[in-house]
């Protein structure tokens, strides 16, 4: 029997950097377990622990940074824990050596953590942090500064199991047909030949036959990359994924879009606007196919393998065959969800409410600050609009019978102006931060 792939004793990255939050505990599920992030004052990068208050388990993620001690203040009983998660204060103690002289029972569960490439990094196993410090993390060489690359994250919580991410990301042929119009075109669709480069417990490394030089890395658990080269091999542009296991029926991408050409439109390009106008619609043309893709294949699973419910006849499913296989020999094609404590259940329903399906808020928006920011300002942008034509119509209703003619016809004109940018803002850009319906029929 083959050695059991560890989940645990691996990095994962939770988050870009640039979404958290500095004043104020974050939650995050990863593996089962529920985490807080955070920042101390005296540090300069993000802590992560297990959302335990060891007190009486309230989640410190309900928690606040205090002000004065700049440490992880619980909000049940006012615990507080600093950078490397050792109790410093009990409001309730009669005797303050109370605490001094039981640090190591009343600390919190602390995780190795780091921060490369723009994101923040964690080893789930606070049991081995010992080889968490001597392996390296799965970074990609495409997010590399000093080779003229630049890019962009994105982050959003997603509706099926990871073993169904990464199959996904895997399978480059159903771009033309699931993001018709947004990244592909049906009716130039063609085979996607594939070939295996590589395949080890550790490694599995794939190219695509065609025009372009395409090579596909998978570094399990999470890192699923495309390397792409254009002409002459100086242009350069990749996708660099990051599947990450949340729950059982629940996962998280974290992509990062790379290149080393068309750098000033790189920085045009506001990072919410590429989110709103293509990351979103293409996670959304996945969403409503792949949470049924699970159901069904978990109908199967009690009678028969992916081998005979899945047809798999064409070389542009190679690697989703060898990521399956992979699968079935190094974790016996199931994630540990038994070792937290978690009972999967046979089959789980098919969620029919689309709002809930594709909840951009909730999976994306609340998460991301560029796409947070910007619903703010269009937000106010939206009062401020319908107050300016009020009060403009007002003002033209008082006017003399000259001044509206000279003053007034070019007031309400910049009146009707602003009441189409608020009617533009409210009902067509501001449902892009929540909820757009994804129909395959009628794209």
């Amino acid at each position: 029997m083959e050695h059991k792939f560890n989940f645990f004793q691996q990095w994962y990255p939770l988050s870009p950097v640039e979404d958290l939050a500095l004043d104020k505990p974050t939650s995050v599920t990863l593996l089962g377990l529920r985490l807080v992030i955070w920042k101390p004052k005296s540090s300069p990068s993000f802590r992560v622990f297990l959302d335990q208050c060891p007190h009486r388990l309230a989640p410190l993620s309900e928690g606040r940074i205090d002000e004065k001690t700049g440490n992880l203040m619980c909000s049940y009983h006012g615990w507080q824990f600093d950078k490397q998660g050792i109790c410093t204060h009990i409001p309730q103690a009669e005797n303050p050596e109370m605490v001094s002289n039981n640090k190591d029972n009343f600390c919190t569960v602390t995780l190795p953590v780091g921060q490369e490439q723009d994101l923040l990094w964690v080893w789930p196993d606070a049991k081995s942090s010992e080889q968490a410090a001597n392996t390296p993390l799965p970074l990609s060489p495409q997010l590399d500064t000093t080779k003229g690359f630049v890019w962009s994250s994105y982050v959003r919580d997603l509706e099926y199991d990871w073993q169904i991410l990464v199959e996904n990301v895997a399978d480059p042929s159903h771009v033309p047909f699931a993001h018709h119009g947004v990244q592909g075109d049906r009716t130039k669709a063609r085979p996607i030949p594939i070939k295996i480069l590589q395949s080890t417990p550790n490694l599995i490394e794939a190219a695509t036959v065609g025009p372009f030089e395409t090579v596909i890395t998978f570094e399990p658990p999470c890192r699923l990359e495309y390397a792409i080269k254009f002409g002459n091999a100086e242009k350069q542009a990749g996708l660099v994924t990051y599947c990450i296991p949340v729950s059982p029926g629940k996962s998280r991408i974290v992509a990062q879009f790379s290149r080393n050409f068309a750098k000033t439109l790189h920085r045009l390009i506001p990072r919410w606007w590429d989110h709103l106008s293509e990351r979103n619609e293409i996670i959304d043309g996945d969403m409503v196919l792949l949470q049924q893709q699970e159901y069904f294949l978990q109908q199967t699973q009690s009678s028969q393998s992916w081998k005979s419910s899945y047809k798999l006849p064409t070389s542009s499913d190679r690697l989703v065959i060898e990521y399956r296989n992979w699968f079935d020999k190094y974790c016996q094609g199931e994630l540990p969800w038994n070792q937290v404590g978690i009972i999967v259940p046979e089959i789980r329903n098919i969620n029919d409410n689309r709002e809930q399906v594709l909840d951009r808020y909730k999976q994306h928006t609340q998460h991301c600050s560029s796409c947070r920011r910007a619903l703010k300002v269009v937000q106010r942008l939206q009062g401020g609009l319908l107050i300016y034509f009020a009060i403009t119509v007002c003002a033209v209703a008082l006017l003399s019978d000259t001044l509206r003619i000279q003053l007034g016809l070019p007031l309400m004109v910049t009146a009707l102006l602003s009441l189409g940018a608020y009617a533009w803002l409210k009902f067509w850009l501001t449902p892009r931060f929540y909820f757009v319906d994804y129909i395959h029929a009628q794209r």
